[in-house]
């Protein structure tokens, strides 16, 4: 099943390529969302005021919450979508350098599809043997792996 992402999410843009969008639309407010360049798995809420762009830091837990990575102290608010995470930012005071108010679109639309893991091709000393019976126990990592592919995201 495939869900529409949200669109002020870039993906997997560079912050340079980031910076250069924020900065074309030159308006305090500015905002989009972006893949992190520097922990796999997560995303940066990138703000721009007065032509600085400031970089928020963006989890998913392993049950699928959002969150912004927040300084020692500081409370964590969770929530269940980008959009609900941008309608929260939205409002004046909620942590940011400046509140979200104009979102920096992307041109084409992206999809999040639920990923399988495709088959690896049987070595050839292994072509033609039959998976083991139910009396033959597998170690973990060998196992057959007849489910859908997790990406297990950092909590």
């Amino acid at each position: 099943m495939a869900a529409a992402l949200p669109v002020f999410y870039h993906g997997s843009i560079t912050r340079t390529e980031c910076e250069e969008l924020l900065g074309k639309k030159n308006k305090d407010g500015a905002y989009l969302i972006r893949d992190s360049e520097t922990i796999q798995g997560a995303m940066c809420l990138c703000v721009y005021k007065q032509r600085v762009v400031y970089t928020y830091r963006l989890l998913q837990t392993h049950n699928g919450n959002y969150t912004v990575m927040t300084a020692g102290g500081a409370d964590e608010m969770f929530f269940k979508n980008l959009d609900d995470l941008v309608r929260h930012y939205k409002r004046k005071n909620r942590g940011l350098a400046m509140h979200l108010r104009h979102s920096v679109k992307r041109k084409t639309a992206m999809l999040i599809q639920s990923q399988k893991r495709p088959d690896p091709p049987d070595p050839p000393e292994e072509q033609g043997r039959q998976e083991p019976g139910p009396e033959e126990e597998h170690d973990y990592e060998n196992a057959p792996d007849l489910s859908e592919y997790v990406e297990v995201l950092p909590f």
